[in-house]
């Protein structure tokens, strides 16, 4: 258990945690930026279809 503690107060100490905490919001930034474009293209390309059943 002594071993676990003194592993998990190195990892708060170093520089490892708040560089994995920058990554995991950047890589949240992007997820949400792709997600919308992707639903905004969606969107667009429902409209395309829907128009063009129309007019068949």
């Amino acid at each position: 258990m002594k071993g676990l503690t003194q592993k998990v107060q190195r990892f708060l100490v170093s520089e490892d945690g708040p560089t994995a905490v920058e990554y995991a919001v950047m890589l949240a930034l992007i997820v949400i930026v792709c997600l919308t474009a992707i639903r905004s293209i969606g969107q667009q390309a429902a409209g395309t279809f829907q128009d063009v059943a129309a007019e068949l």
